[in-house]
């Protein structure tokens, strides 16, 4: 089979397409033909390296995927080969007591596709049986790819780590960025007040379309101000963010008394400072969030299924072309989600 490979950190050159073993799933375990897979930030990450933080290479990239059922490992009795399925990018112990309690993401095994193990950028993957779903019904293969990572994230932001209520006002940073256009969705369809950012009219624009009652530039130098005007007295409820050291302290400054502010990366800067004596005088809350539950995607699927949320791919490309995809992504110019197709139904 085809699959891309990192054995260096680097730009997008680094990605190596090239002939590997297909790979046999053992006990508890399912191979997939993957269709389709999508770019998240974290591919990026992965491929630049983190300093700190040690990547298990040589990997295969990648934590989305959708596909085909292709074959069982021993024990499993489905779903049936040729079933089409989504996967759900975290893996853990499964036994553990965070596991039970159906807090995975805090499994002392926990691991992300692509990230920790080989992830979805090949023709055929193996994954436990665990971390495969049906795709629900009335999306196409790519659409099914696109959606796990960034809506289990958003969801575990807003709704475990934010307590997301009806009427809560939220300001959600990089409107067009695929975490942000789900959590859109996601705080519009539990009654939220939204206002939505980024950088140019197209991402406002999305932004506005996908449920946002507001939105504003965030290159606009008077963006606080018309955020404070919009919430009023009382504050912001909710900030969520993955900007981090550009639009922290600010968002911080937006927020009123018991408010939260809910991130899951810092794609402008680590360095994170503020003036902290709100956050005890006015009872609010910094939280940090990675990933999210197996559970939550089950009940995001069925919301597909039913039309409350749909998923939005900027664009499309041939499985040949991950770098090019990568820096499309790299250079902020994608509206939503990035998607490779891997083997079409016609190969």
């Amino acid at each position: 089979m085809k699959a891309y490979r990192i054995t260096r950190h680097g730009g997008p050159e680094v990605l190596e397409l090239s002939e590997q073993d297909t790979p046999e799933p053992g006990p508890g375990q399912i191979r997939i033909r993957v269709e389709a897979m999508a770019l998240n930030h974290l591919d990026l990450w992965v491929r630049r390296g983190i300093p700190g933080v040690r990547f298990p290479l040589p990997l295969i990239p990648g934590s989305d995927g959708a596909g085909i059922v292709d074959a069982l490992g021993p024990g499993v009795e489905g779903p049936a080969p040729g079933t089409r399925v989504f996967v759900l990018p975290g893996t853990s112990c499964g036994v553990c007591r965070a596991c039970l309690a159906g807090e995975d993401s805090l499994c002392g095994e926990y691991g992300i596709l692509g990230e920790s193990r080989d992830g979805t950028a090949a023709e055929q993957i193996v994954v436990p049986r665990e971390n495969v779903a049906p795709i629900p019904a009335g999306l196409s293969i790519e659409e099914a790819a696109s959606f796990p990572l960034t809506f289990m994230t958003a969801w575990q932001m807003l709704i475990h780590k934010a307590r997301l209520r009806a009427g809560d006002r939220i300001v959600i940073h990089a409107a067009a960025s695929g975490v942000s256009s789900a959590a859109i969705q996601i705080a519009r369809v539990h009654g939220a007040l939204i206002l939505a950012t980024a950088g140019n009219q197209e991402k406002l624009d999305l932004g506005r379309e996908l449920g946002a009652d507001e939105v504003v530039s965030y290159k606009d130098g008077t963006w606080l101000k018309r955020v404070k005007d919009w919430a009023g007295p009382g504050g912001v409820d909710i900030v969520f963010d993955h900007i981090g050291e550009d639009t922290f302290a600010p968002s911080m400054r937006a927020l009123g008394k018991g408010g939260r502010y809910v991130f899951c990366g810092a794609s402008s800067g680590f360095s994170l400072k503020s003036d902290f004596r709100p956050l005890f005088f006015k009872n609010q809350e910094i939280l940090g969030s990675t990933m999210g539950r197996k559970a939550d995607l089950h009940r995001i699927a069925d919301l597909f299924a039913a039309g409350r949320f749909r998923a939005v791919i900027s664009e499309t490309f041939p499985f040949g072309e991950l770098a090019r995809a990568h820096e499309l992504l790299e250079q902020r110019r994608a509206l939503g989600k990035v998607v490779l197709r891997v083997n079409t139904p016609e190969d």
